[in-house]
């Protein structure tokens, strides 16, 4: 039997013939060659030899900065940058463990929370969180409108009074705010409606659960919109603790309360604010946007 008909009959008829090698062969040093001889080490290599060339990497090696943990009362200040400095104020035991307790219980049970609908690129969706607005005006956001409520609950009116006296700020609305486990959340956002006015002051009173407030700063404008390696800051938020946001966080900074996937009881949030008028030319829920005066 020839060596064609041999290899079709154990490969099947698809088998081809191997191919001729007409190039130059490989040299391989043995152990039968001179022992004066000096191989190269690459003595496996054929034909010409090809050195490693290190490459500068077209962009700039950027290390991921650390998160920072604020947890102890003080003033901090997170930035500095064209749009001003941007100022946290964290006053721990702003109510003590019993007006804490009874605030939370009575707010719990006597405001009138209500779950929003929301709109992202024109599909609704329902917030995971219930809230409830007080102000003489609306308020929109996420392209849905709180309408105006000056029916105040008597207890906020004296929580107000309280926090504008420790932050020495005016406030004429609330939006309160209510995460009943640790799934309710709310996602990345700037408080920078154009009716809060330019660098509004958002005092942000906590009770119930421990949550943790996490920011991370805009990025700059080469980066385009990546957050990869910007700063970070978690604050671990308290039963009767209170959180002022003050100066450019609001241009600088974006927040979030994340979910979290283990048990977590209620807790209501109390961001006291200072809403205008929506300013002439403005949709409502337009966003003010800071920008760097050409000189």
């Amino acid at each position: 039997m020839s060596d064609k008909r041999q290899r079709a009959r154990v490969q099947g008829s698809w088998a081809k013939q191997l191919p001729k090698h007409s190039g130059p062969k490989c040299a391989v040093t043995t152990n039968h060659q001179s022992q004066n001889a000096n191989p190269a080490p690459t003595s496996w290599a054929c034909g010409s030899q090809k050195t490693f060339e290190f490459q500068q990497p077209t962009k700039p090696v950027r290390d991921v900065p650390p998160e920072k943990v604020i947890e102890q009362a003080g003033v901090y200040e997170i930035s500095h940058g064209p749009s001003g400095v941007s100022r946290l104020r964290l006053l721990s035991g702003f109510l003590s463990p019993e007006q804490a307790d009874w605030t939370f219980s009575k707010l719990l049970a006597e405001l009138p929370w209500s779950q929003k609908t929301n709109y992202r690129q024109g599909e609704a969706y329902e917030e995971p969180r219930l809230t409830c607005w007080y102000g003489d005006l609306p308020y929109t956001y996420s392209q849905s409108t709180m309408a105006a409520n000056a029916q105040w609950h008597p207890l906020l009116l004296t929580l107000r009074e309280a926090v504008e006296q420790a932050s020495g700020c005016s406030f004429n609305s609330l939006l309160c705010n209510l995460y009943r486990d640790g799934h309710d959340s709310i996602g990345w956002h700037s408080d920078d409606e154009a009716s809060l006015g330019a660098k509004p002051t958002i005092a942000s009173l906590s009770l119930g659960d421990t949550r943790v407030f996490s920011l991370r700063k805009q990025p700059p404008p080469e980066d385009n919109g990546d957050y990869t390696y910007v700063e970070r800051i978690r604050v671990p938020l308290s039963h009767g603790t209170l959180l002022l946001m003050e100066g450019a966080t609001q241009d600088d900074w974006q927040h979030q309360v994340a979910k979290e996937y283990h048990d977590r009881g209620p807790r209501i949030n109390l961001t006291f604010r200072t809403i205008h008028p929506e300013p002439e030319g403005h949709r409502p829920g337009m966003k003010h946007r800071f920008t760097v005066k050409q000189h």
